[in-house]
């Protein structure tokens, strides 16, 4: 397979408003501009860039100028090649000349990561270990190769669907390592290169790069942006499913990551009877479904069904990532179909896991129920603290989930991300949570650290929003930041 190249159309797109006036070199702020593409993963690895000349002719500038930022990419290791040789995307092995030391922010107060919004283990989750040690030896004389699960853990998936009013047998759930996986498995089955996707605009990155990387054609769906930020482009959805004929459809209706809204129960059923009738498989990703903050829980709403929608669970947002436990929630005939296909990607998860998950699911929600009023605290808090620190900044109160999606007074999400970095807080910049540059005026914020760190993380957010359009100094990045 040949090496990808990014064109210039996409190039340019992704870039977005990389330029702010008084804010440094032209060509220091194109290289910042693409090296947070690398880092983001918003470019992939090893993909050849278009020429100097051409990107120039793109951007309206001058030749030399392009030239200086893809040396100076070079230079800090994030492109190869040499001048006049084809220039491919690059990571740094290490520290190297040219490289900014890192402020001593980092040496004394510590990297505050806000680019994951996941919560710290259950406090649960070492003594459901312990119990699934117990019970471990009884299935020791199996092969355990669990292609769809364990069945005792199915069923315990299953009566948690029972409970919220959808009819589920164990055959139904397909255990997986985690929401993402299921959806990797669901794309290999239905989508071909080329073939469309429908997904609500912003979204989960990572649901967006496994859509590309199963050559799907990303057809993104906005999201209403007015000034109440609610709902869903319900008409939008159906005509993007019915005109591109796309075999799935991936949507974040329970407290949409990033931007925590939940779609009613009355649009749901408007959305399905919109795709009555159509090839579309209706996949919804409940990763965020019980973490309910404000409002009747999305529980009610979820209870809308229909024979081609696919749930997608996972307990990684929930209770912790490090247990790597998913499910898909399908007719028979799909969980069989998956199974079947899932031999030649993977050959199911731990037993020792899956133990502790039904183990952890087995409190009838009791531990999530204490955590509900913790976040509930720690979103408002950060709230209040943005508002005192950043009043230029829209910060909507999200009815649940686990971060705010932040409006930002201009289009510096990428700029602002790099700022943020020198003074010790990593971000996940706007456009990481869409396609084509888009949402470079937002921003994720995570409110699940502790108050304290809450603070200081807007002490330097503050301090990097002041630095974005003075192009102050940055420090270089060694690694890709994944977004969870």
């Amino acid at each position: 397979m040949s090496p990808r190249s990014i064109g210039l159309v996409s190039l340019t797109r992704h870039l977005g408003a990389w330029r702010a006036p008084g804010a440094g070199a032209a060509y220091r702020q194109l290289a910042e501009a693409v090296r947070l593409l690398i880092l983001d993963g918003r470019l992939p690895l090893a993909a050849r860039l278009p020429g100097e000349r051409e990107l120039a002719q793109a951007l309206g500038l001058s030749r030399t100028t392009v030239s200086a930022a893809y040396g100076r990419l070079r230079d800090d290791g994030f492109l190869t090649g040499g001048q006049g040789a084809a220039a491919r995307t690059s990571l740094p092995a290490g520290p190297g000349p040219g490289r900014e030391a890192a402020p001593e922010v980092f040496t004394k107060s510590g990297l505050i990561d806000l680019t994951a919004a996941v919560l710290p283990a259950d406090p649960n989750v070492h003594a459901a270990y312990v119990r699934a040690l117990e019970r471990l030896p009884a299935n020791l004389p199996g092969h355990g190769y669990e292609t769809a699960g364990l069945e005792e853990l199915r069923e315990a998936v299953a009566a948690g669907y029972r409970r919220r009013g959808l009819a589920t047998s164990p055959g139904q759930i397909l255990i997986t390592h985690g929401a993402h996986n299921g959806l990797v498995h669901l794309l290999r089955l239905t989508t071909r290169p080329g073939a469309p996707v429908v997904f609500d605009h912003p979204t989960y990155p990572q649901a967006i790069d496994a859509m590309l990387a199963a050559g799907g054609r990303a057809v993104p769906v906005a999201l209403p942006d007015g000034e109440n930020e609610e709902g869903w482009d319900v008409e939008g959805l159906i005509s993007a499913c019915r005109s591109s004929g796309a075999a799935m459809a991936y949507l974040v209706l329970d407290h949409n990551n990033p931007t925590g809204r939940m779609m009613r129960a009355s649009d749901r059923t408007r959305l399905l009877a919109g795709l009555k009738g159509s090839e579309t498989l209706l996949v919804l990703d409940e990763t965020l479904v019980e973490l309910t903050l404000s409002g009747p829980p999305a529980l009610s709403a979820s209870a809308v069904d229909a024979p081609r929608m696919v749930r997608l669970g996972s307990m990684s947002k929930s209770v912790w990532g490090g247990l790597r436990i998913g499910w898909i929630r399908a007719d028979r005939a799909v969980i069989q179909r998956l199974a079947q296909s899932r031999a030649s990607f993977d050959l199911g998860v731990p037993i020792l896991e899956q133990l502790a998950a039904v183990e952890l699911l087995s409190d009838g929600g009791k531990a999530l129920a204490v955590r509900r009023p913790l976040l509930r605290a720690r979103r408002d808090h950060l709230r209040a603290r943005l508002a005192e620190r950043l009043p230029d900044w829209a910060c909507p109160r999200p009815a649940g989930g686990l971060s705010l999606w932040a409006r930002l007074p201009a289009p510096i999400s990428s700029a602002l991300t790099i700022r943020a970095e020198a003074e010790g807080l990593r971000l996940a910049a706007g456009p990481r949570f869409g396609v084509d540059g888009a949402f470079e005026r937002r921003l994720r914020l995570p409110y699940t650290l502790p108050e304290d760190q809450l603070d200081e993380a807007v002490t330097r957010l503050a301090r990097a929003a002041k630095k974005a359009g003075r192009g102050a100094k940055t420090v270089t990045a060694t690694k890709p930041v994944a977004v969870y």
